[in-house]
């Protein structure tokens, strides 16, 4: 089952939902944004009682 997670896009503001995977370890994945199509960098933290934390960022960040 996926958990729905709305986020504000890091380019044009608009919120959009992901659909994040739940699983035992963190990880990070990109996804295009459904308003402006730039690419989110996306990461996905797990803590040890299975909490999930989503934090994104623009590709310009680095």
């Amino acid at each position: 089952m996926l958990d729905a997670v709305m986020i504000d896009c890091p380019y044009c503001g608009e919120p959009i939902e992901l659909l994040i995977e739940p699983a035992e370890d963190s990880y990070s994945y990109v996804e295009d944004c459904h308003v402006c199509c730039r690419p989110i960098d996306v990461s996905v933290q797990v803590d040890p009682a299975g909490g999930i934390a989503v934090s994104v960022g623009s590709q310009d960040d680095v």
